[in-house]
């Protein structure tokens, strides 16, 4: 007896008839298994459920928020702030520490409490033949060999050979992407029937919509289809995002420079013949000046005002950098059903002797018929009337109201029908009484139909029939016209009409009727077989969402290519791609091409990267594939989100740079894998947190151009006066004072800076390009410069010309260097244009940051006790006049220096 993918006789269970599974599987259908053998096989296979993976430790979850090089600078900043005694520095850097670390638990905390609320499910039941009798027991209980009853409503509860079918079909569009219930059967299949065609096997976890069956189960918890896809989830490595690689970059390069200018500062001291203990205590002051401390907190405050205003724009953000990633990204993979589409099959066209068009999308009732593009009234077209009404009476669907929402109870192809006569004007109920049903032949595979018997009204019964187009045409002997008279049957016509909807994607039904005598109260299949008069043609299919259009030719137009990977027909999936606008590979005529996964299944490495990157739609693709086609793009240099709601949509969006769910019909192992979640389900919503998340790089960057020349030039002033054998300009404390003070009440305004207009218009971020492009390295080291020579000239002027005493010195540097930021921080708000086109009002947050921090230099300047603590002293206006002038000089050359920038790159 095996639980496996593989039967065990080197055969797929699939290709094996029912009676070699019973023997494999050492089962008895009539019986089922005995109490007896159950409980050995549940000792030997365990529950049936997925093992879930081992949760990371809280206490280590929070240990993580540490393991970043830039909170190793800033432990060591507050180590050495320690050493020397500055208990109240020391303690504000590891509070800063602290703080980052707190909010980016609690965070991911409140995120992974959601995704486990969500993950909760209502313990299914399951019917199963045990000892000869009927019992409903926990699927948990199942074991190989069970043998299982399924009816319509019942969710699969492992994964079954079907050995009995009576016009089964299963919902499976969450493990496939099938946009429509799958009918089943018990026969035989090839080796290489792919998994949406298996249509002998019933998988854990999907739906039965209709019909009943008997399975005997062969594979249960992680061995399921189900379970597999687990494993794929589990061993897909975690991947750092665009902002991460970068900072970690960015802050092992600040890093050595910290340590090499250190170095250089303590060996030309003691080149000089300066103490030791002296340079060593310079070569520190020159570290804390260089970190920039309030670098990790304004990366984290950052991305908690993104997440939270992606929150008031339908998306959750599980992971903080998620954030950022988005507006990195350069490819999104879009899963079709529910995401790009409405996933409400919706009859677009009628075929009854003249075509007609049907409006609205989805299960609301909003639309109307129409003819060449004008309002057509029913009514006045008998066979058109008559094909609605097939439709609406040859159908078991309902509709019902749950929670406010329209929810189908059925089949969604039968409930496009009904909606479809709704908008043609017909009553159910009214249709209902006058034409009560009788009796009925369901739908089933082999017959490819299904009929209904029916009271006729003024007539004495009447047969409604629906079905595949071939089969109805070979049982009609005639057609209606629109004044309701029978006419030749245009077979040829009927079959081009037909290939022209198939041709657009569409899911074609054939319906035909036949009046029959009143002695009729049963319907047998020799009844539907000859003298029917065919009524027409109805196409339907699942619509693309309105909004999702749009939002992809904003992506596109943003540079962002939108691929479709779905589990639906090639067919379907490049019809619907065509209307959304999707960019790809295209046939000979122009229409868009959709790739297979039997197709993708044949190419070797080289050539997979090329299709993943040519295509832009992927159909009938298994999990593997979706994950492979991701890695492909990755290998690209692509920064890939990956959109889906269904379980094998998991491990493509685990592996994904960002993985987006569907928080409404997204299953629970979708959710589990994603890194943020969309609650209305809509692909438009994934374009504004695009934008947001563009938006969060933009003032990131801002505020890393803005305090990195601070740093560096607070270094720089250190390294002038050593080389010159001068006193320090500024202290290890005061450094930490401007450090401080200014990443909190200037930095962190940039935080708040409205989006730039033209955001949505840019290329995305080359994924390999530095944060500091070559462009802003430049004007970084130009502003260092202009803070050296500002803060230093001030240093020696004062001293040397107008005897001021080293405390006021240093007061006049620190000042130099808060000013000198402040104007920088205007030229910062935009790093392309200039602050005059932003408005100055434009975020006052800002100008609310540079009142409160002028304020706090007049108190570090002018009141005692900060003059006590951190070695200050008063200075004149002469003085105050000399540091604005020195702000004012570094606001006028940056913002001609980005002028002169900007006009050479419009120039042609």
């Amino acid at each position: 007896m095996k639980q496996n993918h593989s039967s065990g006789n080197g055969k797929q269970w699939h290709q094996l008839a029912a009676t070699e599974v019973f023997g494999l599987l050492d089962t008895d259908v009539a019986k089922g298994l005995s109490p007896e053998e159950v409980a050995r096989r549940q000792a030997i296979h365990g529950p049936n459920r997925l093992s879930s993976k081992g949760q990371t430790p809280a206490w280590l979850r929070f240990l993580h928020q540490f393991n970043q090089p830039l909170v190793y600078l800033l432990l060591i900043a507050s180590g050495v702030t320690a050493y020397l005694q500055e208990w109240v520095d020391s303690g504000v850097i590891f509070g800063v520490v602290m703080v980052n670390a707190i909010v980016g638990y609690l965070q991911e905390a409140k995120a992974e409490k959601a995704i486990d609320a969500l993950s909760r499910m209502v313990v299914t039941e399951a019917t199963v033949r045990r000892g000869g009798r009927k019992l409903r027991v926990h699927s948990e209980d199942l074991v190989p060999g069970d043998v299982v009853l399924l009816q319509s409503g019942d969710k699969v509860p492992a994964d079954l050979r079907l050995f009995t079918v009576r016009n089964l079909q299963v919902d499976e569009s969450a493990l496939t992407g099938e946009s429509v219930p799958v009918g089943k059967h018990s026969d035989v299949l090839a080796l290489d029937t792919i998994l949406a065609e298996r249509k002998n096997l019933a998988y854990a976890g999907t739906l039965v919509t209709y019909g009943q069956a008997e399975g005997v189960v062969w594979a249960i918890g992680n061995q399921t289809e189900t379970g597999r896809i687990a494993s794929l989830i589990a061993s897909v490595t975690e991947l750092s995002t665009p902002l991460t690689r970068k900072i970690a970059e960015f802050s092992k390069l600040l890093l050595w420079i910290i340590m090499g200018l250190a170095l250089v500062t303590f060996a030309v001291g003691i080149l000089r013949g300066q103490p030791p203990v002296q340079m060593f205590m310079a070569a520190v002051a020159l570290a804390v000046g260089a970190i920039p401390e309030g670098l990790p907190a304004a990366v984290t405050i950052t991305l908690a005002i993104g997440v939270s205003r992606m929150a008031k724009r339908q998306a959750i953000i599980r992971k903080l950098p998620a954030v950022e990633t988005l507006g990195s990204t350069t490819v999104i993979c879009s899963d079709k059903t529910g995401t790009l589409t409405e996933n409400q099959m919706t009859v677009q066209e009628i075929w009854a002797g003249g075509f007609f068009e049907v409006t609205g999308a989805g299960y609301e009732a909003a639309g109307e018929v129409k003819q060449e593009g004008a309002p057509f009234s029913v009514s006045t077209d008998i066979a058109l009337h008559e094909v609605l009404k097939a439709g609406l009476l040859c159908n078991d669907t309902q509709f019902q109201h749950e929670d406010g929402k329209l929810t189908v109870q059925g089949d969604p192809t039968e409930a496009a029908l009904l909606v479809a006569a709704r908008k043609g004007g017909l009553v159910e109920a009214e249709l209902h009484d006058r034409h009560a049903r009788i009796d009925s032949i369901p739908f089933e595979s082999e017959h490819q139909f299904m009929a209904t018997l029916h009271h006729g009204g003024n007539l004495d019964r009447v047969i409604y029939k629906k079905g595949a187009v071939e089969r109805l045409l070979d049982h009609s002997d005639h057609m209606l016209s629109a004044s309701g008279e029978q006419i030749p049957l245009d077979r040829a016509a009927v079959r081009a009409h037909s290939d022209a909807m198939a041709a657009k994607g569409l899911r074609v039904l054939a319906f035909a009727r036949r009046d029959v005598p009143r002695e009729h109260s049963k319907l047998e299949h020799h009844h539907v077989k000859h003298g029917l008069t065919f009524l027409g043609l109805q196409g339907m299919i699942d619509p693309p969402r309105a909004e999702a259009i749009q939002a992809v030719a904003r992506c596109q137009q943003a540079g962002i290519a939108v691929k479709m990977i779905t589990g639906d027909h090639a067919l379907t999936a490049a019809a619907i791609a065509d209307r959304i606008g999707l960019q790809g590979e295209r046939d000979a005529q122009g229409a868009l091409r959709a790739i297979s996964g039997r197709e993708l299944e044949k190419l070797g490495d080289d050539e997979f990267l090329k299709v993943a990157s040519k295509y832009g739609v992927f159909a009938r693709v298994a999990p593997e594939q979706k994950l492979r086609l991701v890695k492909a793009l990755q290998t690209q240099n692509h920064v890939v989100a990956m959109t889906g709601d269904g379980v094998n949509d998991a491990p493509a969006l685990k592996q994904a740079d960002i993985g987006i769910a569907m928080g409404k019909s997204g299953t629970d192992v979708a959710k589990g894998a994603a890194d943020m979640l969309l609650t209305d389900d809509n692909f438009a919503s994934i374009e504004a947190a695009v934008e947001e998340g563009r938006g969060v790089f933009d003032n990131l960057t801002k505020f890393i151009v803005w305090t990195i020349p601070t740093n560096l030039g607070e270094g720089l002033i250190l390294l002038a006066a050593i080389f010159l054998g001068l006193e320090l300009p500024a202290l290890p404390v005061q450094l930490l004072w401007v450090n401080m003070m200014t990443a909190t009440f200037l930095g962190l305004m940039l935080v708040f800076e409205p989006k730039e207009p033209d955001l949505m218009d840019r290329q995305p971020r080359d994924p390999s390009e530095p944060i500091l492009t070559h462009p802003l390295f430049m004007r970084t080291g130009l502003v260092t410069l202009i803070l050296v020579a500002g803060a230093f000239g001030l240093f020696l002027w004062e001293q040397q010309m107008a005897g001021a005493t080293i405390q006021e010195a240093r007061t006049l540097v620190i000042n130099t260097i808060v000013m000198v930021e402040i104007f920088y921080l205007l030229n910062c708000r935009s790093l392309s244009r200039s602050v005059t086109s932003l408005g100055w009002f434009s975020n006052r947050w800002l100008l609310a940051g540079i009142g409160a921090m002028l304020l706090a230099q007049l108190a570090f300047t002018h009141l005692p006790v900060m003059n006590r603590w951190f070695h200050t002293a008063p200075i004149g206006l002469n003085g105050w006049l000399h540091v604005l002038a020195v702000g004012l000089a570094s606001f006028l050359i940056v913002g001609f220096e980005k002028w002169v920038r900007f006009h050479r790159t419009k120039s042609p």
